[in-house]
């Protein structure tokens, strides 16, 4: 089982993404510091400004949401799974891509964390 952390901006706007658009559970709850989410083998720590995870670091930088780093969740239909992202409306940073291992493209959380839908080639 793996384990991610994502900084975010708001722990309940989070988590209603991850569950209600991704089809993650609530493992538990701690707003709005912290919430503790599920899907298959991979746990999702959504941590917010409230945080330990969010603390300044010694040299005085601020951990943030929205990098590059992502968690990538395999989708048997990569449109199909678009349609509906983007019915909700959620955010992509790019349009469908092809390469020797599958099609992926990134979408994101609220709070600007990418996620990648893999469809693995055939």
């Amino acid at each position: 089982m793996a384990t991610i952390r994502y900084l975010v901006t708001d722990v309940e706007a989070a988590t209603a993404f991850y569950v209600e658009a991704l089809g993650f559970e609530v493992v538990q709850q701690f707003p709005p510091a912290m919430a503790i989410l599920r899907r298959g083998d991979l746990t999702l720590w959504t941590a917010g400004p409230p945080s330990s995870a969010a603390r300044p670091m010694p040299d005085g930088q601020s951990p943030a949401p929205g990098g590059w780093n992502r968690m990538v969740l395999e989708v048997a239909d990569i449109e199909a799974a678009v349609a509906y992202l983007s019915g909700l409306g959620v955010s992509f940073r790019n349009q469908i891509v092809v390469g020797p291992g599958g099609r992926q493209i990134l979408c994101e959380d609220p709070s600007g964390n990418p996620i990648e839908l893999f469809q693995p080639a055939s």
